[in-house]
């Protein structure tokens, strides 16, 4: 063989190798918690105001002590739909927390999604050294494989367009999840639609109210605990 074809035989090897490593590899392990104690400045100290500038503001609000994860698909090109609903809550209601995350597709499309660089590849190096790699297997090349060979850059083409349409099919989820404080409050996967920004707020608005009138009634029955104690005391 010469060189390209070489190159085109060990190229799906080396991504297939890569590809596996990087399915199976453990996730690493997780930074260090920085420190969010506040630090003490001397008078004069000239990173003072640089530190000063830095930090976040507290907003109190209706929303302080909610979190919102919005788990979408990334593929599928959700992160417009997800930033909107992200700066639409964080208007309605100040202080919420909202998170954006990536919905991975399921384990065997992922895995699937590795093995389709691989099938391109193999199957280029195929259609370009077919004429040397049938004989050394003992092999006659199929009619198949002449007619595909004729119109080589066609095949090539198609070959790519199909096999990227296949990586971004098995690689999106479709999922557009709405979770306020680790409940699911929304699901596309169920509903097959998108929530719009009134049914959302809405929703997040009522599991917000829910959450401090469960609140408030902790704090009446720990006071009325307290007075009940106080008067068996006297």
């Amino acid at each position: 063989m010469d060189r390209v074809q070489l190159v085109l035989l060990g190229l799906p090897i080396l991504l297939f190798c890569s590809d596996v490593v990087t399915l199976f590899a453990p996730l690493p392990p997780a930074g260090p918690e920085p420190d969010k104690a506040p630090h003490a400045f001397q008078p004069g100290d000239p990173s003072a105001a640089d530190a000063s500038a830095h930090v976040e503001p507290q907003v109190d609000g209706p929303g302080s002590g909610t979190t919102v994860d919005l788990n979408f698909c990334a593929s599928c090109s959700y992160r417009g739909i997800a930033m909107t609903m992200k700066r639409m809550l964080e208007t309605s209601f100040p202080g919420i927390h909202v998170v954006l995350e990536n919905y991975p597709p399921p384990f065997p499309k992922r895995a699937l999604s590795k093995a389709v660089p691989l099938l391109q590849f193999g199957a280029m190096a195929t259609l370009m050294a077919g004429d040397q790699i049938f004989p050394r297997f003992g092999m006659v090349p199929p009619p198949w494989y002449c007619s595909l060979r004729a119109n080589r850059f066609g095949t090539m083409a198609s070959i790519w367009l199909f096999g990227n349409f296949a990586h971004s099919f098995l690689q999106s989820s479709g999922a557009f999840e709405v979770y306020c404080n680790g409940q699911l409050v929304f699901s596309k996967l169920s509903e097959q639609r998108f929530p719009s920004e009134l049914e959302l707020q809405e929703l997040i608005g009522s599991r917000i109210l829910d959450s401090q009138i469960v609140e408030n009634l902790e704090k009446d029955l720990v006071l009325d605990y307290a007075d009940a104690d106080d008067a068996m005391t006297d």
